[in-house]
């Protein structure tokens, strides 16, 4: 066997092995692991392997979008039973956007694994935001073909949805929805917002409001107008009623 080859052989042996790390390392293993494989393998890399039968991740990627916002949608809509189709949409695009993705496919890890051509390599592509967010993607898209959309939500369960629950994406929402979504669910009485104090000249007027629950106060907040100063009482609620 040749140098050449035996590097091929060696570069494939490896690379199986980094793929069986990464499935046991998020504990879900692929029945078909070229699929998997087929997620990570940039356009890039099938260029420079035009003799082997490699294909690159984009059309994973067109079906993991497709997958990835169905499944988050449907999420929402159990989540949030109250919360307006605009909201619901706001919320979703914050989870979707390829910052959001970026950010899971590096708890993941999923960079290191992305087989690149040597000029992408050498610019820095396996740490491109879109190259990121694109593999994620493609990787949502290859578990449903292996496994299914129940295995996909099983997947986000364990790795994007508990960061909606912990509030990852609280800054697109609307606190007095959350509050009173929280209120509601748990059946706990009526919440109640009342402005206390309206301060200085008209062009620059500050407000403070506050919310109470069964005439109980959880939160004062302040803005410069009602809204945003009941935005803000609300916001501490959900901080105290979390913490509790």
């Amino acid at each position: 066997m040749t140098r050449n080859g035996k590097e091929k052989e060696v570069s494939s042996i490896t690379r199986h092995s980094q793929f069986k790390n990464l499935q046991e390392s998020i504990g879900f293993s692929f029945a078909n692991e070229n699929l998997l494989v087929h997620a990570f393998t940039h356009s890039s890399y099938v260029n420079e392997h035009r003799k082997k039968p490699f294909q690159d991740n984009e059309r994973l990627e067109f079906l993991g979008d497709a997958v990835l916002e169905l499944t988050v949608s449907q999420f929402l809509f159990k989540k949030y039973p109250t919360m307006s189709e605009g909201e619901l949409t706001k919320l979703r695009a914050a989870i979707v956007c390829e910052p959001s993705l970026v950010t899971f496919a590096n708890e993941l890890e999923f960079g290191k694994l992305i087989l690149l051509g040597k000029g992408e390599e050498m610019t820095g592509g396996r740490e491109r935001p879109a190259l990121l967010a694109d593999v994620f993607e493609a990787f949502i898209g290859a578990l449903y073909l292996d496994q299914g959309i129940d295995t996909v939500i099983k997947f986000l369960e364990k790795y994007v949805f508990p960061k909606i629950n912990a509030g990852a994406f609280s800054h697109v929402m609307d606190y007095k929805s959350q509050l009173q979504e929280l209120v509601q669910r748990d059946g706990t009485g009526t919440i109640e917002y009342r402005v206390l104090q309206e301060k200085g000249p008209a062009h620059n007027k500050e407000f403070v409001s506050r919310v109470t629950l069964n005439g109980k106060e959880l939160g004062v907040g302040t803005g410069r107008s009602k809204k945003e100063a009941e935005q803000h009482a609300a916001q501490m609620a959900l901080s105290r009623l979390n913490e509790q």
